[in-house]
């Protein structure tokens, strides 16, 4: 194998992006305050600081509602290169495909709606 220009700058990049990546680290590692008493420790969530066994409880709905976000996260990314892609398309069937998924979408959310996913308890009960 010869060495030649080509290989010295895949070593000289290599060595580069692994300072550049590692620096904030070392740095952050160096100078950040260390901290170690009061409610630093504390499990901190939403602002509210927690009571009774904090480690134990925690509320169902939370999941729920990021399940809820995810699935409707995706399929947000999902319309977004058919709008890109259904541009220059004619016809009928491109309305078709996407009014059938987002058909589903609606039924989903209705379904959500009728089983009562997006009503928030307004009381915390503790076990």
């Amino acid at each position: 194998m010869v060495f030649d220009s080509l290989h010295l700058a895949i070593i000289v990049f290599l060595v580069a992006a692994t300072i550049f990546a590692a620096s904030p680290l070392l740095i952050a590692a160096l100078i950040a305050p260390r901290a170690g008493g009061g409610d630093y420790r504390m499990p901190f969530e939403c602002g509210v600081a927690p009571f009774g066994r904090a480690w134990d409880h925690y509320g169902f709905n939370y999941h729920i509602y990021a399940l809820i976000f995810i699935a409707f996260d995706v399929d947000v990314l999902y319309l977004f290169p058919i709008g890109v892609v259904y541009r220059g398309l004619e016809g009928v069937l491109p309305v078709a495909e996407l009014s059938f998924f987002l058909f589903f979408v609606l039924l989903a959310v209705i379904y959500f709606l009728a089983k009562g996913v997006f009503t928030w308890p307004r009381q915390i009960q503790e076990r």
